[in-house]
This record gives C-alpha cells, structure tokens and sequence, in this order.
C-alpha cells in the first residue's frame, strides 16, 4: 500500500473527528446540562427527640448535555448526603439520600445539603430539610465547675477541691461514681451513690482524691459521673495541677524565703 496515501487517510480521518467534536461544542453550549429538583425542600414535621430521619430528593436532568455532580456535602456532621448518581444523560432521574440524626437536638431544627453540578445556570443547589424535635421529659445533669487547676499539691496530701451538680431537668438525676481512690462529702456527710437530685435542686459536693506515689504534673486527671441523663450519660470532672515531693517543697522555700518575708 501507498505510504503517503495511507498517510493522507489517517489525517482525512483525524481531521473528521476533529471537525466532529468541534461540531458538538455549539451543540451543548446552545443546550447545556440543567439540574431540576421535584422540591427543593422537606419538612418532617414534629418527631421525637433520637429519631434518625431519611428522605430522598429526586432531582431531573432536564437539559440537552450530559450532567455531572461535582460533589453533595452538608452544613453538619449530623446530617448525611449522597447522590444516587454521578453522571445523568439527559432526560435521567436520580437521587440524594439524606440522613439527619435529631440527637441532642430540641425545638426547630433546619439543616442545608448542597449539591454542585455543572449546570452553569445553578452550579450549587441548596435543599434543607426541617423538624421540630420533641424532647420528652429526662433529668438534664450538669456540673460547676468542668474543670479545675488545683495549683501545688504535696505528694501523699490529695487533691480536695469542690463541685456543684445540677439537675436542669423535668426528672430526677441520678448520678453514679465507683472510683475508689475518691471519697465525696456532702457537708458533714459522706455521699453515698448513686446520688438522686431532684429536678431543678443542686448538689454542692467536697471531694479528696488520693493519688499514692504520684509526683509532677497532673495534667488530665478524670472524675467520672454515670448519670441517667439521655443526653450525657457520662460527665467528667478534670483535675489539673503539680504533685511536689517535700524536698522540691524544701528547695523553692529555701529560694524564696527571703521575698516571702
């Protein structure tokens, strides 16, 4: 065969297909990608406090070119989004399947999901869904303070230190506490567990914690609450400070004996 006829032929034929993809190009900016949602937003109404909802929005490539979904993302971590489909011919339906957990949630809750394409007209597309969460009835714990810096403490002394603890519920708190090496007093009288407090009543609480053969910082040490709070069923209390021994006590008096004067 011909070489430059063979030649010829392959330019012939990679100039047609250049011509033809250069042809497509009026084509799909005359009649672009569209993204059509049936709604854009969904309310489920009034729900329990817990539940985990779901809803699906089906969405519609009504244009004349091949869409494309960038990506689907949302404005918490509550809330889940993904798109049943990446790429939609024209005409094709799909779908974005939406999560939302109403835990720790009260009242009216609005959540977005965003959804990018490229349809230059409406690149993002912003759908929300809407509850109202029901809280029932439940104890509500909380504590004052969270966390406290104890200072200098002398080895073998133990920290002691106070804290109060709060019921901002409509149902009585019950708080729990199985540490050995903590004893809790309530006034004159040692706490025993669990401990009930009434709604809307306070626990004014001393506590001393041994902390045997410990010295040097104490950077997160943990009181641990189990309560019957739905919505914290653990609460800690954190200790931070610095555990001395008596002769770094005797060294530091020696140094700054005579500015303490």
């Amino acid at each position: 065969m011909n070489k430059s006829f063979t030649l010829r032929a392959a330019t012939a034929l990679v100039t047609a297909a250049v011509l033809v993809t250069l042809a497509a190009l009026p084509l799909r900016a005359a009649n672009p990608p569209r993204i059509k949602f049936r709604e854009e937003s969904w309310n489920f109404g009034k729900v329990k406090q817990t539940a985990v909802l779901e809803h699906e929005f089906v969405f519609k490539n009504t244009g004349g070119a091949k869409l494309t979904i960038h990506k689907v993302e949302t404005s918490c971590g509550c809330t889940a989004a993904l798109a049943t489909e990446k790429t939609l011919e024209p005409g094709q339906e799909g779908k974005v399947k939406v999560s939302f957990n109403t835990l720790g949630y009260s009242g009216e809750v609005t959540k977005n999901i965003y959804v990018d394409s490229d349809d230059s007209n409406d690149p993002r597309v912003v759908l929300k869904i809407t509850a109202t969460v029901e809280v029932p009835p439940a104890p509500r714990a909380e504590l004052s303070p969270y966390n406290q810096d104890v200072g200098l403490i002398l080895e073998g002394d133990g920290i002691e230190t106070k804290l109060t603890v709060m019921n901002r519920g409509e149902l009585e708190l019950q708080l729990d506490n199985s540490q050995k090496n903590v004893v809790f007093m309530s006034g004159s009288k040692r706490v025993t567990f669990p401990l009930k407090i009434a709604s809307g009543k306070e626990a004014a609480l001393s506590l001393k914690m041994t902390l045997p053969n410990r010295v040097g910082p104490l950077r997160s040490e943990y009181i641990v609450f189990k309560t019957n709070d739905p919505q914290q069923a653990t609460l800690y209390f954190t200790l931070s400070g610095y555990i001395m021994t008596k002769a770094q006590l005797k060294e530091l008096f020696n140094r700054y004996k005579d500015t303490l004067k």
